[in-house]
């Protein structure tokens, strides 16, 4: 009896020894950490590298710190080899992912995401080859794999049943913060009372071609100075929100657009509802837009426009930056691809821009004002106010929801 339960135990130990050595034969991931030393965000990734470091034993992490000569030819080199760009350190490579800033919330779910992938399902490391003296990983890269980008997304993404069907919480409420945010930001009182004067002075003309032409030329316009605006500041804004202080920064500003905001709203601060533009001012642009409108030489009447276009939006931009700013904190903090950024951003224009062009078509058509008062700026200050106010509480208390990271 005793010899049979001694063979018992041997059988274990041996079934537990090996399910040990299989759970130890991961494929090698080396990770590579371009930093500086000044870069206080970069002193916070090393921390989650260091925990990532003591979780998975088949990860091997190489920093590269980039004040060395060394360092960063080796960096520029990687960039070219991996045909991204350098913005900035911290710069973190994994496989053929390449992550550029650091935020926790946001990386740690990619970083454990992609570490996994590749631990069972092989990679090619180019970067350890250019190297030259770095251990390669040994699995064989499986064809019949899951693509990585998807397989991150299944991990890092919260999921929601609706008529029995599973939706990505990121894939459905993006869209729709694009949609609410652009149309809140689309009724905006200090840009609609120059399209109705502009449409009023349109009317009187007897040309409908120069009609159409000049009214949608100020709408275009119009429509690219804002765009270039948001991709400015959604270039600015994924590096910044990189440091965890200027993401609470730009949150406190939010809150305080939203009370300035709410405030007017309460207040029922002039009847047009924009706050920006003083009578003095608004009697100039008045004085523009006639001037074009009655311009003989056709091609200086489509500069006019497009000068008016510019400048009213210089001033709706200091009216309701916030929305747009939030716009694309947002979309930053969420990491997505090129064509993702270009996506949002174009369907936040359209709804942006669809009360101006309903109220321009149906005017040209029926040759009328339709009688919408800019009273309705007000509720936009209403509903505007309380976005920033959200949207400013979560970027300080809980970032990560505005990364769907639930």
């Amino acid at each position: 009896m005793k010899k049979i339960v001694n063979i018992i135990i041997a059988i274990i130990l041996t079934l537990l020894s090996i399910q040990t050595v299989k759970a130890e034969e991961k494929n090698l991931v080396n990770i590579y950490f371009f930093h500086s030393n000044t870069c206080p965000h970069c002193k916070e990734e090393s921390k989650l590298l260091t925990e990532l470091e003591q979780k998975y034993t088949n990860i091997k992490i190489y920093k590269y710190e980039i004040s060395d000569e060394k360092n960063l030819k080796l960096l520029n080199e990687v960039v070219d080899i991996l045909d991204t760009t350098f913005q900035g350190t911290p710069l973190t490579i994994i496989g053929r992912k390449v992550y550029k800033g650091y935020n926790y919330e946001n990386f740690k779910p990619k970083f454990i995401a992609t570490i996994e992938y590749y631990s069972d399902n092989g990679y090619e490391d180019i970067v350890g080859k250019h190297i030259g003296s770095i251990e390669l990983p040994t699995y064989e890269i499986k064809e019949d794999a899951i693509d990585i980008d998807d397989y991150i997304n299944e991990r890092t993404s919260y999921k929601i049943s609706i008529f029995g069907k599973t939706i990505k919480l990121k894939n459905l409420t993006l869209p729709v913060i694009s949609i609410l945010i652009g149309l809140v930001d689309g009724f905006n009182p200090c840009a609609m009372w120059v399209l109705l004067f502009l449409i009023s002075m349109l009317i009187g003309m007897n040309d409908k071609k120069k009609m159409w032409i000049l009214g949608l030329t100020f709408l275009l316009t119009s429509a690219l100075i804002y765009l270039l605006f948001m991709v400015a500041w959604l270039n600015a804004a994924t590096m910044l929100l990189t440091i965890s202080v200027v993401r609470i920064i730009i949150g406190l500003i939010a809150v305080l657009g939203a009370i300035i905001n709410l405030k007017s709203y309460i207040n029922h601060i002039k009847d047009n509802g924009c706050d920006v533009i003083d009578d003095k001012k608004r009697s100039k642009i008045f004085d523009k837009i006639k001037k074009f409108t009655h311009e003989k030489n056709f091609f200086l009447a489509i500069l006019g426009s497009m000068a008016l276009a510019i400048s009213v939006n210089i001033v709706e931009l200091a009216c309701s930056a916030g929305l747009p700013v939030m716009f694309t904190q947002i979309l930053s903090m969420n990491n997505l691809t090129v064509i993702e950024y270009i996506l949002y951003i174009a369907l936040y224009m359209f709804f942006f821009l669809i009360d101006d062009l309903i109220v321009f078509f149906i005017a040209m058509r029926t040759m009328e004002l339709t009688g919408i008062s800019t009273k309705y700026g007000k509720i936009s200050k209403l509903v505007g106010g309380l976005l920033l106010l959200a949207i400013g509480i979560l970027m300080i208390f809980k970032p990560e929801w505005l990364m769907f990271n639930f």
